[in-house]
């Protein structure tokens, strides 16, 4: 069956125009787009017309810097704004939204920064049974990893000639284990590592120039702290 992917853009911030037109240009056909309200600065900066702009939009309204009609250039229907006393964050909104459109593989574009509350929001978002599979800030590039998912991770060091060669790889694990992981090109093997809630692997170093890690059992983020 043919996965269709999906991108959120978050507020917070995200890489930039340049590296993530570079990202979207090798999109599969039919990826949907939503904006999480300010998220849509980041979308068409880089040039991106989202499908949907969602959220209480307090990011947008009323902010000198932002063009007060931009939303005016999308369909009415395609904007859905919500009351800012809600129980979910924008990005959560705009993320369940594509799950109910059919993507089963979601990335999240922007939300670092900010406030740490929004963070970890963001970061929770993968303990969850369907999770995001990436999430791209400014400076870092991460990936989900799951057994019972996408259960492999196999990337060269330079998605957009950003990370390098003997760059930094970081891997916490995720949801309930037991966790096991497997690794090429890595300077410690996650093979080694014996995991336990609250232990994490910091500052592991890649050594080739492509590297693989699998999930053998459990979840894991892998982290990317080097883009430039």
């Amino acid at each position: 069956m043919e996965t269709r992917s999906g991108i959120v853009f978050s507020g917070g911030e995200g890489p930039q125009p340049h590296i993530l037109k570079r990202l979207l240009d090798n999109l599969p056909a039919g990826t949907l787009l939503a904006a999480a309200d300010s998220g849509l600065i980041l979308a068409e900066a880089a040039g991106a017309k989202p499908d949907w702009i969602v959220g209480d939009m307090d990011s947008l309204d009323g902010n000198p810097s932002i063009d007060v009609g931009c939303l005016g250039r999308y369909d009415p229907e395609k904007v859905i704004r919500y009351n800012t006393d809600k129980d979910y964050t924008d990005t959560e909104i705009a993320f369940d939204l594509l799950r109910e459109k059919g993507c089963d593989e979601i990335w999240i574009v922007g939300g670092g920064g900010g406030r740490l509350d929004h963070l970890f929001g963001i970061r929770d978002l993968f303990e969850r049974k369907f999770c995001p599979r990436r999430w791209i800030t400014a400076s870092e590039d991460i990936y989900c990893i799951d057994r019972a998912g996408f259960a492999e991770l196999r990337t060269r060091l330079e998605p957009w000639g950003a990370v390098i060669n003997d760059g930094l790889v970081s891997v916490f694990p995720l949801g309930e284990g037991p966790w096991k992981a497997e690794s090429r090109g890595l300077k410690w093997p996650l093979a080694n590592v014996h995991w336990e809630r609250g232990l994490y692997g910091l500052s592991n170093v890649a050594v080739e120039d492509e590297i693989t890690i699998n999930a053998v059992s459990g979840r894991f983020m892998i982290i990317f702290p080097d883009l430039k």
